[in-house]
């Protein structure tokens, strides 16, 4: 017996070596010697008098206005939780949500809807945080939420409102830190995001040391800009809520060249509006009918602004309209994300990879996934984001199974594990697309689960037709299981009398479906629209019985 017990845990060394090793073996140099110099070099706070700030000589327009986050005077509503911050403590209460927290040191309350309205509470909001939040303490002196913080701040000051010594004493000082600790170690929007709000306080204020801060953050962002926004529009990281996100920063940067005109090279301004071109249309083109984000890797509602607020702010700073795609196909080719388009239906395709090998921290193993609109209603869903961290809930979301795609002998097609880690990950490959009449067929495959001892490949197809949709998955290699899964939006409904089923949507249109080579059943599960947010749901579950697999959906 304790032989065995020696080979098992021999066995899960193993294996664990061999996840760490697939997983650090893609990170960047900057990365491993970042997290070294992050982890024991924490700088001392700089106290030396503020620099003076500098006179505003262009126009800051209005930027999207967020929803209020405060009920009352020192109450809080983020990510669907409400909290009341009584004392100090309270700024980094043990058992509250980190991502929580985060949102409390944000202050995205300052620029939110009828702030004016709120102006006692933003102010003692602000004397409270400086007192409760020594400098270099707490999760408020994180980079991320420092850097958010700082660009609230300012925007709150470029919109009329004063900000006392001690608010410009305590924003030179939070900017300092943040010099000292950019995320070079996680790079992506943690890193654009240090650099939007350097660039936002070497504007704000004037002088050498400011000349050093927008240096910095110009350095960064022309570097990073060019290699995160990918020549087809689409943010690297591949997440519609994070492409939007970057997308307002980008505009919030254009914004802050017109507040400051002559601070910032003209050359590089006219690179952001072009890739701030590019990047609204990729949006556009990876929305819903109902004009929000489809949820493909780390995606929820309520996080980045509205689409169409951010279109219109892109709009405000003199920028030309744009209309969602009216073409049946449109192919982000740099992504690997398919539009499809056809009288009353939008189906919106993942035949992308992860994301980039260094940073794949908010990928899904959602490989060859699919989300389906029909007649204007989001019909087929995948599962959304309503946690962070390492639970086991954030992996279940981050599953194959919580995906319209096909699982393999209970595995993930990439192996996303630890909240934002993946070892081993799909590669799609064969992609194939080929329109003749009025037929649309798709073809992609993976070899995410190559790993597996039977070596094996899924291959899917859509076949689209007049009022039909044909899923056919094929699956080469050895393997025990094969499982596709269709999750269901929360407002249809769905029977199977064990032949055929029908999809009731909420306005009485009806989608029948149908599958053959395979056992289908309608499960319970839920669906994750928001953050904090999970909606009971049924699932279409279908067990394949040969190595092909079909299911059509006809309306």
């Amino acid at each position: 017996m304790s032989g065995i017990k020696t080979d098992v845990r021999r066995n899960s060394i193993a294996a664990s070596a061999k996840r760490y090793w697939h997983t650090l073996r893609y990170l960047r140099p900057v990365q491993v010697y970042g997290r070294i110099w992050f982890q024991f070099k924490t700088p001392a706070p700089d106290n030396r008098a503020a620099p003076h700030p500098r006179r505003l000589t262009g126009t800051w327009s209005p930027a999207v206005k967020r929803p209020s986050s405060m009920d009352g005077g020192f109450v809080f509503n983020f990510l669907n939780r409400q909290a009341e911050v009584n004392g100090p403590t309270d700024w980094n209460a043990p058992g509250v949500d980190k991502l929580w927290l985060y949102n409390l040191h944000y202050f995205d309350d300052l620029n939110a809807i009828d702030a004016s309205s709120r102006l006692p509470w933003h102010e003692g909001m602000i004397n409270r945080w400086i007192l409760d939040n020594p400098p270099g303490q707490g999760n408020g002196w994180e980079s991320y939420p420092l850097s958010l913080r700082l660009v609230n701040w300012i925007k709150w000051a470029m919109g009329g409102n004063a900000l006392n010594d001690a608010w410009v004493q305590s924003l030179a000082v939070q900017t300092r830190y943040l010099q000292a600790r950019i995320e070079w170690h996680l790079l992506g929007n943690h890193l654009l995001a240090n650099a939007k709000a350097l660039l936002f306080a070497g504007c704000f204020f004037e002088g050498s040391e400011s000349d050093t801060w927008r240096n910095t953050a110009l350095e960064v962002l022309k570097r990073e800009v060019q290699e995160q926004i990918l020549p087809d529009g689409g943010h690297f990281e591949l997440s519609p809520m994070y492409h939007s996100i970057i997308l307002e920063d980008l505009l919030d940067l254009i914004n802050l060249t017109q507040a400051y005109p002559d601070v910032v090279p003209d050359s590089l301004v006219d690179t952001w509006v072009a890739v701030v071109t590019k990047m609204r249309r990729w949006l556009l083109a990876m929305l819903h009918p109902d004009n929000q984000i489809s949820f493909f890797n780390d995606s929820a509602l309520g996080i980045a602004n509205l689409p169409e607020e951010v279109e219109a702010y892109a709009e405000q700073l003199g920028m030309p309209a744009f209309e969602k795609p009216s073409e049946e196909l449109t192919h982000l080719s740099d992504s690997g994300y398919v539009r499809v388009q056809r009288a009353n239906e939008v189906a919106i395709l993942d035949l992308a990879g992860i994301g980039p090998d260094y940073l794949p921290g908010h990928a899904h193993a959602d490989t060859l996934s699919f989300e389906l609109s029909l007649f204007g209603q989001r019909t087929l869903v995948n599962s959304g984001t309503s946690v962070y961290g390492t639970c086991s809930e954030r992996q279940r979301q981050r599953s194959t199974s919580a995906h319209n795609t096909v699982e393999i002998d209970s595995r993930n097609s990439s192996e996303v594990w630890d909240g934002f880690r993946v070892a081993q990950r799909a590669r799609p490959c064969g992609l194939e697309i080929e329109e003749h009449d009025s037929a649309l067929n798709i073809r992609c495959a993976h070899d995410g689960y190559h790993r597996l001892p039977g070596r094996v490949t899924h291959e899917r197809e859509w076949c689209f037709l007049e009022r039909t949709l044909t899923i056919k998955d094929m699956i080469s290699g050895g393997h025990q299981t094969a499982v596709a899964r269709f999750h269901l939006h929360p407002d249809v409904s769905a029977q199977y009398d064990g032949t055929q089923g029908v999809i009731t949507l909420s306005h009485g249109q009806k989608i029948h479906w149908k599958t053959s080579d395979g056992i289908a059943r309608l499960i319970p599960t839920t669906w994750h629209p928001e953050f904090g947010l999970s909606v009971p749901n049924q699932c279409l579950e279908v067990t394949f019985t040969q190595t092909r697999c079909t299911t059509t959906f006809s309306w």
